[in-house]
């Protein structure tokens, strides 16, 4: 009988390498059919996937953002083709090399791409990262002749913003930027990818929504080095819709001409509607530096430039109003039967207080004054002695049926809403009381009072319509690519202010003073072929009773003045601030004679030019101007 070891060979350690090799072969062989069994069943579908990926590539296609016209269809933002350079990381051999190339052939900082690159992490494969725009022709062509040696690289072409008037209206219509991660994480961004473009500030970022279109692709096949062979399938995109806006493009520029370089804000607004018809923030900006690569040495300039160019002074800018709000003043006392049109109080240039001295604008003082003059001259001691009788409730009572004290809900994003202080804003503010001797100042329009330059334009607005508070806004509709009207937005009225007829009429005779009376503060806001009426204003920077000569410009006062014409049947307002001007009559209120004239001349209502109105300038007052001599041509 034969046995296990009859059959083996007679030398032991031969035969046990035979099994040894013979059960190492038998793994070796399960293990490759596990191997097979794993690729072809459990992941069959991802390896199918992994190679379609490589043969098929989808490629975004942009899609146009919609235009931004003007309230009479003139385009102010549109779309104009630019060229980019996209990195399809998957498809690059050396990330290192690959960047210093690029840095070095379009001349960018290299920190710059690598921080690009390091933003596209996490995104999906094969979608490209775009690490440069706005490149010129000559770097497209170069980048073209060395495609070999920049794998991974492609150019692409995409729609960019082109501003159609540059600066003009910068702060109202915004710039685009790429979207940012704190974005991406974010629920109004779900649908954004790494590397897009959306509204950073101004219309494009409110009405982000509305513009940005719906962006296309392409399916396409690539080779193994990643190069494109065809086009397998194709989904256009679809252009965003066009918003178009209630300014005017003419008094736009207007208005900003008017402005010039002087820092400020102008708000102009239709009077029956809330419309706005110019929005102004001065100094102004190139918004389509913010979409490419912004220069370095203008970024620079933008920030140590003490006028702030980037800050949107006529939505966010919140000043003393000065005694524009004198108006607000004079209606608290005629409505609470304080004060008629022929109160008089005596002005010495100054008002004792307890232990303080209030002192008006014109040290030698206005003598006997009533509510007409106290408008017309700007009598601070009036408005001392008044406030002191209504107490700062009562004045804020007043200033907040006019929309004071809260944003009003323009349309942009971040509106602030100022401040209307009472004795209970200020014990929640501060943890303190209010003292009497800080009311005083609140009827002048100084102390805790804050209003933004559209709150001023509404508030002469709702004087001059008598009551109706409308919502100040920017957007009249939004239209399809297809011309289709999506939204129409119709004024919308906030309130009534629910006053006495009288008390408007008063106080609008005061407001006709101003502009047109010898010794109003106003006269250089005059037209001879409409009547305007108006309310200068100064405000206190910081205490510094002397603000001329030597003084530092950020320390001067601002210049403010509102506006609205026609006296008898008011179409428009206009609210104008001219940061560190001094005197609202020879700094503010000729910038708002330009813009009304230019509105006027747009209605065809002014039809030759006007001597120029040349202020007179009181020391430490608002610059009052004496009525000039009419001209030649018979009067409207």
């Amino acid at each position: 009988m034969k046995t296990l070891n009859n059959i083996l060979p007679d030398d032991d350690g031969g035969g046990r390498r035979i099994i040894g090799l013979s059960l190492g072969a038998c793994a070796v062989f399960f293990l490759l059919l596990a191997r097979l069994w794993y690729l072809q069943v459990i992941s069959a579908e991802d390896l199918i996937d992994q190679s379609e990926n490589n043969r098929l590539r989808f490629v975004p296609v942009a899609a146009p953002r919609g235009a931004i016209l003007d309230r009479n269809g003139k385009v102010l933002v549109s779309n104009t083709p630019s060229f980019s350079v996209a990195v399809i990381p998957q498809d690059v051999k050396n990330k290192e090399q690959l960047i210093d190339n690029l840095s070095r052939y379009l001349n960018l900082d290299r920190k710059e791409i690598e921080t690009k690159w390091n933003k596209g992490q996490g995104r999906a494969k094969y979608y490209p990262l775009v690490v440069a725009s706005g490149i010129s022709r000559d770097q497209m062509e170069f980048l073209e002749e060395n495609r070999l040696a920049l794998s991974g690289v492609n150019i692409e072409m995409k729609p960019v913003r082109a501003y159609a008037n540059g600066s003009l209206a910068s702060h109202l219509l915004g710039y685009l930027g790429e979207v940012s991660e704190d974005e991406l994480g974010s629920e109004r961004y779900r649908d954004y990818n790494a590397g897009d473009y959306v509204g950073k500030s101004g219309i494009e970022r409110s009405w982000e929504s509305y513009l940005h279109g719906t962006d296309g692709g392409r399916q396409i096949e690539v080779d193994a080095r990643g190069r494109f062979l065809r086009t397998v399938a194709e989904t256009g995109s679809s252009v965003g819709n066009t918003v178009m806006l209630t300014i005017d493009l003419e008094m736009q520029k207007a208005a900003e001409q008017a402005l010039g370089d002087q820092a400020g804000a102008a708000v102009a607004m239709d009077v029956n509607t809330g419309e706005i018809l110019a929005f102004v923030s001065s100094p102004d900006f190139d918004p389509a530096l913010f979409t490419g690569r912004m220069p370095p040495d203008i970024w620079k300039k933008y920030l140590d430039d003490e006028r702030h160019p980037l800050e949107n002074k006529a939505l966010k800018g919140m000043y003393p109003p000065g005694s524009t709000f004198k108006i607000i003043t004079a209606i608290a006392g005629l409505e609470e039967g304080l004060i008629d049109e022929h109160t008089t109080i005596q002005c010495s240039g100054s008002y004792k207080f307890g232990n303080s001295t209030f002192r008006c604008w014109d040290h030698k003082g206005h003598g006997t004054v009533d509510l007409k003059k106290s408008l017309r001259e700007s009598c601070d001691v009036y408005y001392y002695k008044l406030a002191e009788r209504l107490g700062v409730d009562r004045i804020a009572k007043y200033a907040k049926r006019f929309g004071l004290g809260a944003p009003l809900g323009i349309g942009l994003e971040n509106e602030k809403g100022g401040v209307i202080p009472t004795q209970e804003w200020k014990l929640k503010r501060f943890g303190k009381k209010w003292y009497a001797g800080e009311t005083l100042p609140v009827g002048i329009g100084q102390g805790y009072v804050l209003t933004t330059p559209v709150q001023l334009a509404s508030m002469i607005a709702t004087v001059a319509n008598e009551g109706t508070i409308y919502r100040p806004h920017l957007v009249r509709r939004v239209v399809d690519s297809d011309g289709k009207v999506l939204q129409d937005f119709a004024p919308q009225t906030l309130g009534k202010t629910g006053l006495k007829p009288a008390t408007y009429r008063f106080v609008k005779e005061g407001l006709l003073a101003v502009v047109n009376e010898a010794h109003g503060t106003g006269g250089s806001s005059r037209l001879w072929e409409v009547k305007v009426a108006g309310k200068t204003g100064s405000s206190q920077v910081v205490k510094l009773r002397d603000s001329k000569g030597g003084v530092p410009y950020r320390f001067r006062d601002h210049a403010l003045f509102v506006a609205f014409a026609p006296y008898e049947k008011p179409e428009i307002a206009i609210a104008v601030i001219v940061e560190h001007g001094e005197h609202g009559g020879s700094a503010a209120a000729p910038v708002s004679a330009k813009i009304l004239r230019a509105y006027f001349e747009g209605k065809g209502v002014i039809k030759k030019p006007v001597p120029k109105a040349v202020p007179k300038e009181e020391e430490g007052g608002e610059g009052v101007a004496e009525p000039d001599t009419p001209p030649a041509q018979p009067q409207q």
